[in-house]
């Protein structure tokens, strides 16, 4: 039962995650978040800290443009 539970949840993060598709959407959902943010007042030096990712890559993205994303980076367990 557990097994098949496990399952359901790879499928479904397969399926909504993994995919290059998918990875898109949601980068592309981050970014029109970043710039309402921007467009609430929220510093650019503070969504950079936040997101751990440097100032002249928030402001690309608030300028519209596609930078290259950052090298993924696993947190140790």
């Amino acid at each position: 039962m557990a097994g098949r539970a496990l399952l359901r949840l790879a499928v479904f993060l397969h399926r909504t995650v993994a995919g290059r598709v998918a990875r898109e959407r949601w980068q592309q959902r981050r970014n029109a978040a970043l710039r309402a943010a921007s467009g609430r007042g929220v510093p650019v030096a503070e969504m950079a800290a936040r997101l751990g990712l440097s100032e002249g890559w928030v402001r690309q993205v608030l300028n519209g443009r596609k930078p290259a994303e950052p090298p993924v980076v696993e947190e140790a367990a």
